[in-house]
């Protein structure tokens, strides 16, 4: 007999999921989701996506530029007298949502777009987070990216005065936010002490707000810690690596607040855009 994977949802989360229905753009609680961990088939339970797969498309709905391998079916879709490629689960065929390509958002050209009541997010709760700022956060996240451990790495803002500041807000000091590095990682495979010494060989910590010929209060070097062990070790951290310069240390260790996501343009900013780095 098989399974009715259906007869558990919600009248709402049954007219996605089964009868192919769409909610409305920027209503969705995953829409402007972006913690670490995974999101599964809301019926099923099926594995779909990881979230260092996410983006955002700005479309209004959760946008993905990869799926789990094997987690998805495609349809061609021609309802609405248009040509497009219907996504559903491969476990339940429950519908999802569309995906398409050749919009060149991602380095990978692809967007699954998909209904927030057709997925559930669940967290990995074996991850930490980081938090670093060290002058222009396009090289400090492609530094981080690249260390085995660190599972997701964004760039943002954090430690100002504002809600919700733009980049624009930032860049002109009015708002006092620092331009960081948001990393979710796994204390087993790379520990918090050797994300710290990656920190400080990266960049000067000893220049005022300033990183080469970066000026501003956004460029200023600073690690948000997220509990007393990070504050302690990473105090430790900073009078070891004093020994190593002649002038003073700078460096600002201060309690994390709320992190801000930036723009999508600059996330992954230096690998969409074939670039080594940015010139820091």
């Amino acid at each position: 007999m098989t399974k009715d994977y259906f007869s558990d949802l919600t009248p709402e989360e049954k007219h996605i999921i089964k009868n192919k229905g769409t909610e409305a753009p920027f209503t969705g609680e995953y829409n402007e989701h972006f913690e670490a961990g995974i999101f599964i088939c809301r019926a099923c339970e099926n594995p779909l996506y990881e979230s260092n797969t996410k983006f955002n498309s700005g479309c209004g709905w959760p946008s993905f530029d990869d799926e789990i391998e094997g987690a998805i079916t495609r349809y061609e879709d021609l309802s609405g007298g248009r040509i497009r490629t219907e996504i559903c689960c491969a476990k339940c065929d429950g519908h999802l949502g569309h995906v398409f390509e050749g919009e060149q958002i991602t380095v990978k050209d692809t967007r699954h777009c998909v209904n927030s009541l057709s997925i559930r997010f669940k967290p990995y709760a074996q991850l930490q987070k980081a938090t670093f700022g060290a002058g222009c956060f396009w090289s400090v996240e492609k530094l981080f990216k690249e260390i085995k451990g660190v599972y997701l790495a964004s760039v943002g803002y954090m430690g100002g005065d504002t809600d919700k500041p733009t980049y624009k807000e930032v860049c002109s000091g009015t708002s006092n936010h620092a331009e960081v590095v948001d990393i979710y990682f796994n204390a087993e495979e790379v520990s918090y002490n050797t994300l710290l010494d990656l920190f400080w060989r990266n960049h000067n910590p000893t220049t005022l707000n300033r990183q080469g010929p970066d000026n501003g209060t956004q460029y200023r070097s600073v690690i948000f810690y997220h509990n007393e062990q990070q504050k302690m070790e990473t105090e430790q951290s900073k009078k070891q690596q004093q020994q190593h310069f002649n002038n003073k240390i700078v460096t600002q260790i201060v309690p994390a607040s709320t992190f801000y996501r930036a723009e999508e343009y600059h996330q992954n900013y230096l690998n969409k855009n074939n670039l080594g780095s940015c010139g820091i």
